[in-house]
């Protein structure tokens, strides 16, 4: 065992050696808060920019409105809220980076969707909104998702859909914003009996429609500058074309009809028009009257036998200044037949995918690009 002398001597040895650290904890204490006062002193150029600014940079960073953002990852403004504290700060209270919402994400399991909806719809506060449901969000879940959304009916700018008919009449009711409505319901039986009315959107101006939408929609069609009809039969998308007088640019996609007499169809402003076909369609080329016609892109399969005669008369009833014609899906009339037929306009061909089998490349790539969104 220790002695008492052995263990005063250790005693005096450890107050030795703490004296020692506590002298160099002090000199390093005091080299710290050197060092901090140095770090205090620079300006990072970043933390010294304006919020204003650095909210306008945020907001380029996403796609255009009203195209929209995936809702997390690396291209989503939830990203900039994981950079530091003032950034987050500056995104959550920037409203425009949250108003373009879609429920199409498939790694996000749906009810972490549903929350992220919550919070966007919440951060968006009270501007427009694009909303678009795709068919993870239908039929399913068509409740949960139109619970989070009607309530925000009146801010809803662009609404994408493929709900069922069925469950449209929830959405009924005003849309004073409504610009752009494209619905295109999926696995559906065709029209239903209950319509979905769309009358107080005095703004709406574009509507994309498949046969099931088309039939089941009530809209202001008097109102509309631009329609797309998908894979209507000719007899179905007549009675809608009488009541659009206002179109400047309409695109079509036929199904074969059955040769029923059809009426004539007078659309005095219409500009712009696509025509697409898949089976024979007799009858209806004949009954359209577009004096004001710039632009055709029609399939070839389109005119029948006598490409370029039936052409020919359609654009001679109308009495229109074609300017630009576009033959798609060319094939057996050679280019220079057409060139030569149609010297006053500039012709051109291009091969296109058709309308029926590759619905959603349409859907996402074709009618709902950037540059298709603009009215």
């Amino acid at each position: 065992m220790s002695s008492p002398a052995a263990d005063r001597a250790r005693v005096a040895d450890l107050d030795a050696q703490i004296s020692f650290l506590e002298r160099s904890l002090s000199e390093l204490q005091s080299e710290k808060q050197l060092v901090l006062e140095r770090l205090n002193s620079y300006k990072y150029p970043v933390l010294t920019v304006p919020t204003e600014i650095i909210a306008e940079i945020f907001v380029h960073f996403l796609p255009i409105y009203p195209v929209f953002s995936p809702l997390v990852g690396p291209d989503s403004p939830t990203l900039l809220t994981h950079i530091c504290r003032k950034w987050r700060e500056i995104a959550l209270t920037t409203p425009t980076l949250w108003r373009a919402i879609s429920l199409m994400d498939f790694a996000i399991p749906s009810g972490d969707q549903d929350k992220l909806v919550y919070m966007w719809l919440a951060r968006s506060r009270c501007l427009p909104l694009h909303l678009h449901f795709s068919w993870k969000s239908a039929p399913w879940r068509a409740a949960e998702v139109l619970a989070s959304v009607v309530p925000h009916r009146t801010r809803w700018e662009y609404l994408h859909t493929r709900l069922q008919p069925y469950h449209l009449h929830i959405l009924e009711g005003p849309m004073p914003l409504l610009r752009r409505l494209s619905w295109l319901p999926i696995d559906s039986n065709g029209p239903t009996t209950r319509k979905f009315a769309c009358h107080e959107a005095p703004l709406l101006r574009t509507a994309i429609l498949n046969n099931a939408a088309a039939g089941s929609v009530i809209l202001p069609w008097a109102q509309l500058t631009s329609l797309t009809l998908l894979w209507v039969f000719p007899q179905e998308c007549v009675p809608i074309l009488q009541h659009t007088s206002n179109l400047v640019d309409c695109k079509l996609a036929l199904l074969r009809n059955d040769g029923a007499t059809l009426p004539d169809i007078i659309l005095p402003s219409l500009r712009s028009l696509s025509l697409d076909n898949n089976g024979s369609i007799t009858g209806f080329l004949e009954k359209l009257n577009v004096p004001a016609l710039h632009d055709l892109q029609i399939a070839e399969s389109f005119l029948g036998s006598n490409t370029i005669h039936t052409l020919a008369s359609f654009l001679s009833k109308s009495r229109c200044q074609l300017q630009e014609l576009c033959i798609t899906n060319r094939g057996s009339v050679s280019e220079e037949s057409y060139r030569q037929a149609f010297t006053s306009m500039k012709v051109s061909f291009e091969n296109r995918i058709n309308y029926v089998r590759f619905e959603s490349f349409l859907v996402f790539f074709v009618f709902w690009q950037p540059t298709c969104l603009q009215d």
